[in-house]
């Protein structure tokens, strides 16, 4: 199925994009270690089936170094061996925050325990507007059936880094 609709190509949607796009370039260059950004990323884009930010991120944590093991054990991450305790941590409050309409009480006081443990006042405000700001990404590419296969990475920071 082709996409719906070209969000680059309509006036107020190529104008929002720009804003969004800037919003994330904040995350991007926050102090919240890149490798967390991407498998926070990644794991949102999983869970709401959004092929083209799968395919995003999955270029991009590749291209930055991450290992295919690690990729491959995101949507497990409870069940594998490969992640540090700050990584689970993150991938915990992804879910939680992904996930609101499960869970009466969103994220759990246990996960935001973890989180505080290990990121500090900077990084935990990167981490919260980041699980945001995904799931809004996902639902933007979801919604017109953006679909993922031909992401070339950098292609994000370079369209976007002039501001």
């Amino acid at each position: 199925m082709d996409a719906r609709f070209n969000l680059w190509e309509n006036e107020i949607s190529a104008r929002f994009a720009k804003r969004f796009a800037g919003a994330g370039l904040i995350i991007h260059d926050s102090p919240l270690p890149r490798p967390v950004q991407e498998l926070v990323s990644l794991r949102a884009s999983q869970i709401n089936g959004c092929g083209h930010c799968v395919d995003m991120h999955v270029k991009e944590a590749t291209a930055a170094g991450e290992s295919a093991v690690r990729l491959h054990l995101v949507a497990t991450w409870r069940e594998a061996t490969v992640f540090t305790e700050a990584e689970q941590a993150a991938l915990a409050l992804a879910e939680e925050g992904t996930r609101l309409a499960d869970a009466h009480q969103g994220v759990s006081d246990e996960t935001w325990a973890l989180v505080r443990k290990h990121y500090d006042d900077d990084q935990t405000a990167a981490l919260v507007a980041l699980v945001a700001l995904i799931n809004a990404a996902n639902r933007l590419a979801v919604i017109v059936h953006q679909k993922g296969g031909s992401y070339e990475p950098g292609a994000f920071t370079a369209a976007f880094a002039e501001g």
